[in-house]
């Protein structure tokens, strides 16, 4: 009897580990995803409620914060973006990491910005609501063939 009334007390916690846990990759997804989407649109407003008020980025342009990428979001004519390869990582209750693929179609400033970026965020869980606290791309580098040979 002792020996159930341990199993149950395990299923019991191992129940209520569960429920506190980070969210499913799915669902991390679909928030990264809902973030794209809003900077194509050029929502601020929606941009603002995925995204924590003292995000930091590194691109290759350099650093950036909120007000920078909320600027930056107005320089850009994003016709599409898909996001593929997504991986997301946690070992603790509320902090999650994401790398992914996406590959962007548009113009920043004028200019040509098209390619396919490795990127990566980390989610913090603040009160309710998972927000991103960092993210970083980079440009895929095309792939060039050898010299030839004299």
């Amino acid at each position: 009897m002792k020996k159930q009334i341990t199993y149950a007390m395990t299923v019991v916690l191992a129940v209520v580990a569960v429920s506190f846990a980070a969210p499913d990759r799915e669902a991390i997804k679909a928030k990264e995803t809902a973030a794209w989407q809003a900077w194509k649109d050029k929502k601020a407003d929606e941009f603002k409620k995925l995204i924590d008020k003292d995000i930091r980025g590194v691109y290759a342009e350099g650093f950036s914060n909120m007000q920078k990428h909320l600027e930056d979001m107005q320089k850009w004519d994003m016709k599409s973006f898909t996001i593929s390869d997504y991986q997301s990582f946690s070992d603790e209750p509320d902090v999650i990491v994401t790398t992914y693929v996406v590959k962007v179609e548009g113009t920043f400033d004028g200019q040509d910005a098209s390619g396919t970026f490795n990127s990566g965020s980390v989610w913090k869980k603040e009160k309710d609501a998972w927000m991103i606290i960092f993210h970083t791309n980079a440009k895929q580098e095309t792939a060039t063939s050898p010299a030839a040979s004299p």
